[in-house]
């Protein structure tokens, strides 16, 4: 029988029974899980709005640009967007920039499989920097390190060329963490988004020698602590530190790059960053184990590392044996460390790729055993035994999905609406946090990501904006939320004096703000939705 623990965190109340902040085309992404009706397109008329509703005449614009993609495109980009909440790091910068690190550190690259490899180069194997200079080497290049020209229905699925892309790239981005922050965060700061939580792990080697050195496979609560004696005992602590040593190196790279606190600061300065480590489930139990161990106790250390995610396609075979005890063991390890956050890639599924008893329990345990406070993907729900249930378990304890609709489609192949759940999750009331996964991999981006939630799945601005603001107050920062009420976006009584983008914060509202690093970056997000409704409202 399945535990039902829930790990005894504050959870803000639930949002079941609110009546929806939309407007315009709002109703119609909201779709009954039974049905799936096409999306409406009637734009709503401008007699609808009072003057001074902003966000109800850009709710028009919306409806009228809906199937204009330049202008669709250009109020994506220029919409704030909150933070990226599911972002792998290697897997966000561009190619190109992955060719280029190749070129600089004297990489190599297998001339038939695009395999990267560190020097010297062998047979078979050609200099990375063939890539800057050969115009058809480099195609070939991109082609095998993203999903660029991928067309579906050939030998090899979508699913297998996006994951194989990491394999062939590791010795490109080796050492370069910091290069990869900065140009991520330049990126997001060019696209109005102010928060990023990336995923990255540390220590890799030092890490398996421990686990070889200490080795065994812990299957119960009993074995979970004995393991975690031992390993704390036999050395995790030294690898801790040098986990944190390393991150140190890392963001002074990333600042180095950018220019921070210089005259020259970059855009990109200006984007929070915060970390969860990430743990590759496709080991053995004893290394997703240790791993995770690593992962609490950083982010118990370090206040860079804010939770903790487990990577590596969820159908793989050691992925599915063990996703029970890997669930138990973080149920185990956030009793050990309570304060320390956890979202999970979790329903990342669709029948054919497993079993179908497969498809009936991944989210729920995720939310009820491991105590996920936010979940990944969430793909398979309409197959979860009684999966109406869980929906709405999740609004009631406002536990959100993090939404890259574009990987959906390139690796699961559930693109639009009818096969999609995000109609569902809306339905039910569940927060939706549209972000990027492997956006370099997958050649997008948020605005790509805000575009297609428009276009194809009929999201309204109110929609999208409710996206944007459950991106910060979900995020894993410290601090108070501005919100006294998440429904109504009603401010704390310290901000609710000044309306954002109006005028100087007061005393109360400013205090608030130097204290709360969440508070601080949700007041940015509303002057700046304050500046894109002005611009954006006298379209109609």
């Amino acid at each position: 029988m399945l535990s039902t623990h829930t790990r005894n965190r504050t959870r803000r109340p639930g949002r079941r029974g609110r009546i929806p902040r939309v407007t315009g085309l709002a109703a119609a992404a909201l779709l009954t899980a039974v049905s799936f009706p096409a999306l409406s397109t009637t734009p709503a008329r401008a007699a609808e709005c009072a003057p001074w509703d902003r966000e109800c005449l850009v709710n028009q614009y919306l409806d009228e640009i809906r199937s204009q993609p330049e202008k669709l495109t250009e109020f994506a980009r220029a919409m704030p967007k909150g933070g990226d909440l599911h972002n792998h790091l290697s897997g966000a910068v561009s190619t190109e920039s992955l060719i280029r690190y190749a070129a600089e550190d004297g990489r190599c690259i297998d001339a038939e499989t695009m395999q990267s490899s560190l020097a010297p180069c062998t047979e078979g194997q050609r200099p990375a920097s063939d890539a800057v200079s050969d115009p058809e080497f480099r195609r070939q290049v991109i082609e095998a390190w993203s999903m660029e020209g991928f067309e579906p229905g050939g030998e090899e699925s979508g699913h297998d060329h996006f994951f194989a892309t990491f394999g062939k790239f590791w010795a490109a981005n080796e050492g370069r963490d910091g290069d990869m922050l900065a140009e991520v965060a330049g990126d997001l700061a060019e696209q109005n988004q102010f928060y990023l939580e990336t995923l990255l792990s540390r220590q890799s080697e030092a890490r398996g020698e421990l686990v070889e050195r200490v080795g065994f496979d812990p299957h119960s609560e009993r074995d979970f602590r004995r393991l975690r004696k031992v390993l704390l005992r036999e050395g995790l602590d030294e690898i801790e530190r040098a986990a944190r040593a390393e991150t140190d190196r890392d963001f002074a790279r990333y600042r180095e790059l950018l220019h921070c606190g210089t005259p020259r600061a970059r855009p990109g300065c200006d984007v929070e960053i915060r970390l969860n480590y990430q743990v590759a489930r496709a080991n053995t139990p004893a290394s997703v184990f240790t791993q995770l161990l690593l992962g609490f106790e950083l982010a118990q250390s370090d206040p860079r590392f804010v939770g903790v995610n487990m990577v590596q396609p969820e159908d793989h075979e050691i992925s599915l044996r063990d996703y029970t005890l890997h669930m138990r063991m973080i149920e185990y390890l956030s009793e050990q460390y309570p304060g320390v956050s956890v979202t999970l890639h979790a329903g990342e599924l669709v029948p054919g790729l497993v079993k179908p008893e497969e498809l009936t329990y991944h989210i729920d345990q995720a939310v009820r055993i491991a105590g996920a406070d936010r979940i990944g993907h969430g793909i398979d729900l309409r197959h979860e035994d009684e999966w109406r249930k869980l929906a709405d378990h999740m609004a009631e304890n406002d536990i959100p999905v993090e939404a890259p609709l574009t990987s959906n489609c390139q690796i699961l192949r559930v693109c639009g609406p009818e096969e999609h759940p995000l109609p569902t999750y809306l339905e039910h009331d569940v927060p939706v946090a549209l972000a990027t996964d492997d956006p370099g991999v997958s050649r997008s981006s948020i605005t790509a990501e805000y575009r297609r939630a428009a276009a194809d799945f009929g999201l309204s601005y109110s929609q999208l904006k409710d996206s944007a603001r459950a991106s910060l107050e979900h995020a894993f920062l410290p601090g108070e939320s501005l919100w006294a009420d998440t429904d109504s976006h009603r401010m704390k009584p310290e901000c609710d004096v000044t309306a954002p983008g109006r005028g100087v914060p007061v005393l109360s509202c400013a205090k608030l703000l130097r204290s709360s690093p969440k508070a601080r970056v949700q007041w940015r997000q509303e002057v700046a939705f304050h500046a894109f409704e002005t611009r954006y409202a006298w379209r109609v």
